[in-house]
């Protein structure tokens, strides 16, 4: 056959549009060096004197299952956004899979099960810390260990690590970077994303040893007695990435007033978009930080729900003076950063408080930052959007565009920030449908606000709910198809529920 004839059959030759050899090497490049985090709580396990071969075992199928997937793809040359989305999306889903098996092998009976164990990765993979665990303090710390650290992983963002650290990840890095960070735009910190990712990383894990330091500080010198330094360091690796987990049962309850407001200053940190603390801690640039339009939202939605909080829990007799501002600030700035910490059982304060909390889960953080939900720069433009559709509706000849600190939004932007809000509010319903009517069926029995507030914490990935599954509780009771269903919404809302929506249509697949 000749070289003409040979290319003309090659144009003939249908294949799909998405490129799965590359997406499954680079697939596997990511699983490849994610199991290496197993060395972690090993290293803990030795410590301790704890069985390590769990995760022993866990990174050594985790690297022979990503070396398999890479040799699939070891000719390929980068990523395109179409192989971006199934990149990042198949990489979360592997992570969990791979957090789950230390959890199956070591016998721990609160996590025995797949489906346990699967529930427990992913919620720490996808920062939501929503448990399984009925009696955290009978776990081993090793296990409590790699909880912490899935978080403190999933938090930047296993796809911004491997983008500061593999070169293979250059090319293609935009279309990763894009599809893996929250918010509608990526706020680049320089003109390579492999430099921006760095630096991104850099900063996170500053803030992470920052917080560890202050903590353990507060034990060494007796602020806070029941801080040691196991505590002081899982503490940090939860709160950076607004993880949630905690190695004690009580979570925040126990600890001293000041290393709970210390974890407030950092909680909203973590909730602020990463390359506005980059700009303000680093470059010093505070004027430019403090005039961006969703930063000031973001800390006025935190002011005014933290007065209606506090004044709540103050009228009701729940706690007075410090203590009431105490537990009325952490909760509504745990809660919007989705980081789900709890300094004293709010689910039984009363009608108001509870339902002022469940709408914070429908907040998140800012574009750019660890925590997830709807985001508030989302807030922000659709709002704009309808004052726009409201005022046109007055004057159909004024263009009136929609700004976002001084720039036009372009309408393709708009557009896709209106087809995530539908979708979330779409996948929510559907969540808290398949959760009442399978706890409906099979038990325990949940009341209706219950069964939202699992689908909003689940999506949102907040971690606590209400009722059986609130802040000191745990969705153990729950039955096995809901806890896959908030598995799932985990998955969604942790990845901007695009990504993972886009690989469903019939057009991502299409022969070309």
């Amino acid at each position: 056959m000749t070289n003409d004839r040979r290319r003309a059959t090659a144009r003939r030759t249908p294949r799909l549009a998405v490129d799965l050899r590359d997406a499954l090497g680079l697939t596997g490049t990511l699983v490849k060096y994610l199991s290496a985090s197993a060395l972690v709580p090993a290293g803990v396990a030795i410590l301790y004197r704890e069985p390590f071969w769990p995760f022993l075992a866990a990174g050594a199928i985790a690297f022979a299952a990503g070396l398999g997937l890479e040799r699939l793809g070891r000719h390929s040359h980068g990523v395109g956004f179409r192989e971006g989305y199934l990149v990042v999306a198949l990489t979360w889903l592997l992570a969990a899979v791979f957090g789950a098996i230390p959890y199956l092998l070591s016998g721990e009976p609160q996590l025995d099960g797949p489906v346990n164990a699967f529930f427990e990765s992913m919620s720490g993979f996808s920062t939501t810390g929503a448990s399984i665990l009925t009696n955290v303090d009978t776990v081993d710390h090793s296990l409590l260990l790699w909880r912490q650290f899935t978080q403190w992983l999933g938090g930047m963002g296993i796809i911004v690590l491997a983008l500061a650290v593999l070169p293979r990840l250059r090319v293609g890095g935009r279309q990763l970077l894009d599809s893996e960070m929250a918010g509608p735009e990526t706020d680049p910190l320089a003109d390579r994303i492999r430099t921006t990712a760095r630096r991104l990383w850099l900063l996170y894990i500053a803030l992470t040893v920052a917080l560890a330091a202050i903590l353990v500080v507060f034990g060494v010198v007796g602020v806070d007695h029941r801080m040691g330094l196991f505590e002081g360091v899982s503490v940090a690796l939860a709160t950076m990435p607004t993880g949630g987990f905690m190695p004690t049962s009580g979570s925040l309850a126990d600890f001293a007033a000041a290393s709970q407001w210390v974890v407030v200053v950092f909680m909203l940190i973590a909730g602020v978009n990463f390359a506005l603390v980059y700009r303000a801690l680093v470059r010093r640039r505070w004027r430019s930080v403090g005039a961006d339009e969703e930063l000031r939202l973001y800390l006025g939605i935190l002011l005014v729900a933290s007065v209606a909080l506090v004044a709540e829990i103050w009228s009701d007799g729940l706690a007075e003076g410090e203590a009431a501002l105490r537990h009325g600030v952490f909760q509504v700035v745990s809660i919007t950063t989705t980081t789900g910490f709890a300094s004293t059982d709010f689910g039984t304060w009363a009608t108001f408080a509870l339902m002022l909390l469940l709408g914070l889960m429908f907040v998140g953080g800012s574009a750019g930052s660890t925590g997830s939900s709807v985001k508030v720069v989302r807030h922000l433009l659709v709002a704009r959007s309808l004052r726009r559709e409201l005022r046109q509706t007055l004057h159909p000849e004024e263009v009136m565009p929609v700004r976002l600190n001084g720039l036009v939004v372009q309408e393709k932007t708009l557009r896709g920030v209106v087809a995530f809000v539908l979708l979330y509010i779409g996948l929510f319903v559907i969540g808290a449908g398949v959760v009442a009517v399978d706890t409906a069926v099979q038990g325990p029995t949940i009341s209706t606000i219950d069964a939202i507030a699992a689908a909003a914490t689940s999506l949102g990935n907040v971690g606590p709910g209400l009722g059986v599954a609130g802040p000191f509780g745990s969705f153990a009771s729950y039955p096995d198809v809901s806890k896959l269903t908030l598995a799932a919404l985990m998955w969604l809302g942790r990845l901007e529920i695009i990504p993972v929506v886009v690989l469903m249509t019939r057009h991502y697949w299409r022969v070309r």
